[in-house]
């Protein structure tokens, strides 16, 4: 991939990269599940993904803790515990003999259907667990370089439509917000919540700065991003103002800086919204420092 917020170069070592499935491990060309696996047929199921850095998955806690409240708010048994995901986690990045610079996505959905229908009583199997680990590395210039973003047609549906605030398989609602993006010449998509205000971007979480104040969204209508949450604590540490709060795409239009955030790339400047130019301000550069210092001290060994 080489645009929008996976910026990366590829990294010939992962077309054969050992996957996880069910704890069972498989080079890449042969890595597969059944077709009748529910996050196939139904997007039935809930992810995250992670990061490999100095032998540590960065933040796994957090992960863990919103992969599991959001099976179970879709009524998902995982059918492990916490240790033994961080087992399977760290058995696949070991067995690939992984130490850094490496992005993990961990998919689990309701397993096997007896046959192709959405009601979860169809279901003949027990979850299917899934670790996908890559060797990919943010693009650095994209630090500095920044994403063209644009506002998109499509919203963020309400919580009791197909709640955004999961992180579920069934990701068409934010795949259309990229189609659209791209159509309209932007890498990355602003999308709008149901009252008009801005939410979130359709891979990323969204932020700006006005007269030295961060805003982001209320978190209604978007995913309670790790990220997001390390830079709003971020602030509150370093005596920087931040807000939750409704603000419309006028609001952007007139911001001093804005930025994304997200696991692969850390915080990403904004440097067009629109059709309005911006430049990675000293707020976002400070930010950036912040997240990169709290990342190596979470990874660190003390």
């Amino acid at each position: 991939m080489t645009t929008g917020s996976h910026a990366c170069e590829d990294d010939p070592r992962n077309a054969t990269v050992l996957i996880s499935i069910n704890g069972e491990l498989s080079r890449r060309p042969d890595a597969k599940i059944s077709v009748f696996d529910a996050g196939f047929l139904l997007g039935d199921g809930v992810w995250e993904a992670m990061r490999l850095h100095r032998e540590r998955i960065a933040f796994l806690d957090g992960h863990l803790d919103r992969l599991f409240h959001g099976a179970e708010a879709i009524a998902l048994d995982i059918g492990k515990t916490r240790a033994e995901l961080r087992d399977l986690l760290h058995r696949t990045v070991s067995a690939n003999e992984m130490t850094d610079g490496v992005h993990i996505r961990l998919i689990v959905s309701r397993g096997m259907k007896i046959t192709p229908f959405q009601d979860p009583a169809a279901s003949a199997s027990a979850a299917t667990i899934v670790i996908i680990p890559e060797w990919k590395t943010a693009d650095p210039a994209l630090a500095e370089r920044g994403l063209r973003l644009v506002t998109t047609d499509v919203i963020r549906p309400p919580t009791n439509a197909q709640d955004p605030r999961l992180n579920s398989l069934s990701k068409h609602n934010c795949i259309a917000a990229c189609i659209d993006a791209q159509r309209k010449g932007g890498e990355e998509g602003i999308m709008l919540d149901p009252h008009g205000f801005v939410a979130t971007c359709n891979s990323t979480h969204f932020f700006i700065v006005r007269g030295g104040e961060v805003w982001t969204s209320t978190g209604e209508f978007c995913l309670d991003g790790i990220t997001r949450r390390n830079v709003i604590d971020l602030c509150h540490a370093h005596d920087l103002p931040v807000f939750e709060r409704n603000f419309t795409i006028e609001d952007v239009h007139s911001a001093d800086e804005a930025f994304v955030t997200g696991t692969f790339a850390g915080i990403t400047p904004a440097n067009r919204v629109d059709d309005v130019p911006f430049a990675r301000g000293p707020i976002t550069r400070r930010l950036q420092g912040l997240y990169h210092a709290l990342v190596e001290r979470a990874c660190s060994d003390d």
